[in-house]
């Protein structure tokens, strides 16, 4: 898996190039969500566009990122998730934990209007 990193008006955007994200690389994906915010980044969005698959310990790095953004006085959001992906988070109802948005775009839109 790729991980590439962004920035737009402040609020960084993490781009998973990727089919899984699976206990192969989210050690990868949870140590580089953590990096950025012990960098002082307080708003995140991870986009999921192109991860077609994820499993326990790809929903764990997110949850890692999630309890990651909280302690640092942060907010992380999630965009395009695909249909495997969305079912995970909607059998584990993570969906009630994370705020879901369809892209990237309006992930990032939705920092301005907070």
């Amino acid at each position: 898996m790729k991980i590439e990193t962004g920035e737009a008006n402040g609020v960084i955007l993490i781009t998973l190039i990727g089919e899984r994200l699976d206990a192969h690389n989210s050690d990868e994906v949870k140590g580089k969500v953590r990096d950025i915010f012990e960098s002082g980044a307080k708003s995140v969005v991870v986009d999921l566009s192109e991860v077609r698959f994820i499993d326990s310990s790809g929903l764990g790095a997110m949850v890692s990122g999630f309890k990651n953004a909280i302690s640092h006085h942060g907010r992380l959001v999630l965009s395009g998730l695909q249909a495997q992906p969305r079912s995970m988070f909607d059998l584990t109802r993570l969906t009630r934990v994370f705020e879901i948005f369809e892209n990237a775009e309006a992930a990032l839109g939705s920092f301005a209007e907070k």
